[in-house]
């Protein structure tokens, strides 16, 4: 068994900031020469999620839609009131997706579908430098 850890960075602007990051990740499993097992990504911070989703932009703005529906920016959040710093939706958001996936990897490629990309959401008030850590393992 081969395990290899790699980190991968992205510039985002913040504000539900979409971001295809299926080349990226999917490179990685090329130069890792890893035929078949799993890939795990990560990504550090409390305001950022990771999630599939065919990555076109009618999709993409339902998406946005819906989150926005979910946990609106413009309602009273406590973390606001106790911290002052207007991103408590960014938080609710980056939790009900999650911060982890788990990609099964066969013939040293992803299993996606067809029309499934990996994306990388940023839901805070403002731009940040996002890391995502990818762990592949298998043979």
């Amino acid at each position: 068994m081969k395990i290899m850890t790699s980190e991968l960075q992205f510039k985002t602007t913040g504000q539900t900031n979409i971001i295809d990051i299926s080349r990226e990740v999917q490179e990685g499993v090329l130069q890792s020469q890893i035929q078949d097992g799993s890939m795990n990504l990560f990504i550090s911070g409390s305001t950022a999620a990771l999630t599939t989703i065919e990555f076109e932009s009618g999709v993409v703005n339902d998406l946005r839609k819906a989150i926005e529906r979910i946990a609106p920016r413009d309602i009273l959040y406590e973390h606001d009131r106790r911290w002052g710093d207007g991103n408590g939706y960014s938080h609710v958001r980056a939790a009900l997706l999650g911060p982890s996936l788990s990609i099964p990897i066969k013939g040293g490629r992803l299993l996606l579908g067809t029309w499934q990309q990996i994306v990388l959401l940023d839901f805070d008030n403002r731009p940040r430098r996002r890391r995502v850590t990818v762990q592949i393992m298998g043979k």
